[in-house]
């Protein structure tokens, strides 16, 4: 019996704790929100926003850009034969492509701005709490939030779409590579079935994902950092944190997007297309 409550206290401990954590969250994604949106002169300045731009967009590419391209072409390795033994090969790129702009593409390029720019936003925040300096701010009446989180939140919320097509165009471009070049299939044909099977929906249903996974990877990471517990390995573990947060977030956004745009499309997007599979 005593096992028992002691099980049923410590459940509703871990409860407590987390609630109380998500309305300190929910708290400052609505401060950050309100200094988003009515005190656009204070954040909206180039030298606070233009190099959180370039470290989240410019300094990211390289790596989305190989994730992209390796990430087409392993998945037409991967299908290639299947698709061939039942004499559809040369389909095999519009299917690809689709799943590279509406799916694969997003979240893969979401990772890697979480991987790489999350846990720097996380650490960097994280560093100037444990070292005193969001306090300082507030002692000089400064808040921190317009100048260090809503830059950096808007870098994630405008970089990451860019990134994502960046991600799309790299991933078809090394489908085509492997499907056209190694394969042998004709570079007509791959162009011709990838034109029938994306329609405008596909790329623009990714690129709504990637609004709400960068600015999901922006709040957790600044959150974590605003929250992180004192030394290095506070801020190492706010880092740590923040990546697997917005991993998580990314994961159950795109479940729920990929649910409420396939019902939009569906319902109000015109795609009356006899799949050529049939």
């Amino acid at each position: 019996m005593a096992i028992a409550l002691r099980a049923v206290t410590h459940s509703l401990i871990v409860v407590g704790v987390f609630v109380a954590g998500f309305g300190r969250f929910v708290r400052f994604v609505a401060t950050t929100a309100r200094w988003l949106l009515l005190h656009p002169r204070i954040w909206c300045r180039w030298r606070l926003l233009g190099p959180q731009l370039f470290s989240v967009g410019v300094a990211t590419i390289p790596v989305v850009a190989i994730t992209g391209a390796f990430i087409g072409m392993v998945l037409v390795l991967e299908s290639f034969e299947q698709f061939n033994a039942v004499g559809q090969a040369e389909k095999l790129g519009g299917i690809i492509n689709v799943s590279v702009t509406k799916q694969i593409g997003p979240v893969l390029a979401a990772v890697m701005v979480a991987g790489r720019v999350g846990c720097a936003l996380a650490a960097e925040i994280g560093t100037m709490r444990v070292t005193e300096q969001l306090d300082a701010m507030r002692a000089m009446a400064a808040d921190p939030i317009p100048y260090l989180v809503v830059p950096r939140f808007v870098a994630c919320l405008v970089m990451t779409p860019l990134l994502t097509v960046y991600s799309d165009i790299l991933g078809v471009f090394g489908g085509w590579f492997v499907t056209v070049k190694v394969s042998g299939v004709s570079p007509h044909e791959y162009w011709n079935f990838t034109e029938f099977f994306i329609v405008w929906w596909e790329p623009i249903s990714g690129l709504i994902k990637s609004v709400f996974f960068g600015a999901s990877i922006g709040l957790i990471s600044c959150y974590k950092g605003f929250t992180c517990r004192p030394g290095a390995a506070g801020v190492g573990r706010a880092a740590t944190e923040a990546f697997v947060a917005s991993f998580l977030a990314i994961i159950v956004l795109n479940l729920v997007l990929a649910k409420l745009l396939n019902d939009i499309g569906r319902i109000f997007i015109e795609t009356d297309i006899v799949s050529p599979l049939g």
